[in-house]
């Protein structure tokens, strides 16, 4: 039988906190935002977010190696 593939999508948005909470980086920062405050581009760079109990089995299954912690 084939090895299984980590999706190689998923593996570039999301990663695995010591803890277990799969994390997220919010978006909006990149480009087009010369019409933010520096307090709004300042929010936007600091805080990751946290994948929601609901999704998570279903993001978990892209990373056939990760294991629950």
């Amino acid at each position: 039988m084939p090895k299984q593939k980590t999706n190689k999508s998923a593996k570039k948005r999301f990663k695995l906190s010591a803890g277990g909470k799969l994390m997220f980086k919010k978006g909006g920062i990149k480009h087009l935002n010369a019409h933010m405050s520096a307090r709004h581009k300042r929010r936007l760079r600091k805080p990751e977010g946290e994948v929601t109990e609901a999704h998570k089995p279903r993001i978990m299954s892209l990373f056939p190696y990760k294991k629950y912690v």
